[in-house]
């Protein structure tokens, strides 16, 4: 996995709004959730959400679905797994290498 990908969509998360859209998107499961779900779960007004979720949508962590007029929001598991397993396939590497050494 690209460094710059990794980074982009932890940047995503970074913001408090996207944050809680995206934490109410993994909670609700594969099914995903209405966008105005979304927007009654996070009080974000329908315009600011559209902004955060398309940002979501740019780095992959969120994929969207017409449904007759319903506009479904998913969050994208493996996308997610992918970047926190990235951080914890990191974890004490170095340490671990160290010890080899020794």
């Amino acid at each position: 996995m690209q460094l710059d990908h990794i980074a982009a969509r932890l940047e995503a998360l970074g913001n408090p709004t996207r944050l809680e859209v995206y934490r109410q998107l993994v909670r609700a499961g594969e099914d995903g959730l209405a966008v105005g779900e979304v927007q009654a779960r996070t009080g974000v007004p329908r315009s600011t959400l559209s902004h955060h979720l398309h940002k979501l949508i740019a780095v992959e962590l969120v994929s969207q679905e017409r449904q007759g007029t319903t506009l479904i929001c998913r969050a994208n598991y493996a996308v997610m797994h992918a970047t926190l397993g990235f951080l914890e396939r990191e974890c004490c590497v170095d340490e671990a290498k160290a010890c080899d050494a020794a």
